[in-house]
């Protein structure tokens, strides 16, 4: 194997972890917050990295897409809405194997919008990880809960928000791409906290939540969450930076591993049967899919 190579194994083990502690400190946050403030916090930091970079190295980009710029903003800002929501109603592994969903999602809107070639393994991988959804979610499609729905839509919102990065990468420099998502990131939820008083129903919490001050022993918590998140970004950046995309994105799925022992750490239970069989037919699925990408 070549030294790149195993670095970028390296680098995606690293970040996978980091990802998978940046959840257990989003679940933990979530027991005293919103997910909604949980995702204020989890932005804010990114968005002063981002831009001391920038102040570091300007941008160096040709611009014109700004309505897709924010579109990518907005489905990635939603989506991350709903997945932090989910890690704080249901264990951390079913909330980030939902998560993973956007592999599937991002090659179908890929084929659809992009014109990108989908073979049989990339069908057979979708058909799979649709067949996954079913056993996470219970199978009875007529009573999915309300976390079962945010879960699906978080993959949809991912993948339509990685579909259009593909395009975005032609016109922005990575970073502002970036930013477009963490600003509105910051500032959707100020928005929508700001809002609380005038709402009371439960449809919409994962959107619209009071602000509740930190306690100190807290604030130790956030900072921790932003720096997993920001330099969870960081090495799977470099990862596939140094490794074909379908070996990185095989060994992204490490994830879910880590994060169901770091959920039962925090008192989720083992996952069962069915969603465990759900589990691996959605990593197969994401497996199937990416693998054209070598």
């Amino acid at each position: 194997m070549e030294d790149a190579t195993k670095r970028g194994i390296q680098y995606m083990l690293f970040a996978s972890l980091l990802f998978a502690f940046m959840g257990a400190f989003a679940k933990e946050l979530s027991t005293t917050m919103s997910s909604v403030e949980v995702v204020f916090f989890r932005n804010v930091f990114g968005v002063f990295i981002i831009l001391f970079s920038i102040y570091r190295k300007p941008l160096n980009q040709k611009g014109g897409k700004p309505f897709l710029l924010l579109f990518r903003g907005t489905v990635g800002f939603l989506a991350l809405l709903m997945f932090f929501y989910n890690i704080s109603q249901i264990s951390l592994a079913e909330a980030m194997t939902f998560s993973k969903t956007s592999t599937i999602f991002s090659a179908i809107f890929a084929y659809f919008f992009v014109k990108e070639k989908l073979g049989i393994r990339g069908w057979i991988g979708i058909i799979i990880g649709f067949v996954g959804i079913l056993f996470i979610t219970g199978f009875d499609g007529s009573q999915l809960n309300k976390t079962d729905w945010l879960g699906i839509l978080t993959g949809v919102g991912a993948g339509l928000a990685y579909t259009s990065i593909r395009e975005l990468r032609k016109y922005y420099d990575g970073r502002m791409i970036v930013l477009s998502f963490m600003a509105l990131g910051t500032v959707g939820p100020l928005c929508f906290m700001a809002l609380s008083p005038f709402y009371s129903g439960e449809t919409f919490d994962f959107i619209i939540a009071p602000f509740v001050m930190p306690q100190r022993d807290e604030w130790v918590i956030i900072l921790l969450l932003g720096v997993t998140a920001t330099f969870a970004q960081i090495y799977m950046t470099k990862a596939y930076s140094c490794a074909k995309a379908g070996i990185i994105g095989t060994i992204s799925y490490s994830n879910i591993a880590f994060s169901i022992i770091l959920g039962i750490i925090l008192g989720d239970s083992f996952p069962n049967i069915l969603i465990i069989f759900g589990i691996i037919l959605i990593i197969i699925s994401g497996l199937l899919v990416s693998s054209k990408k070598e």
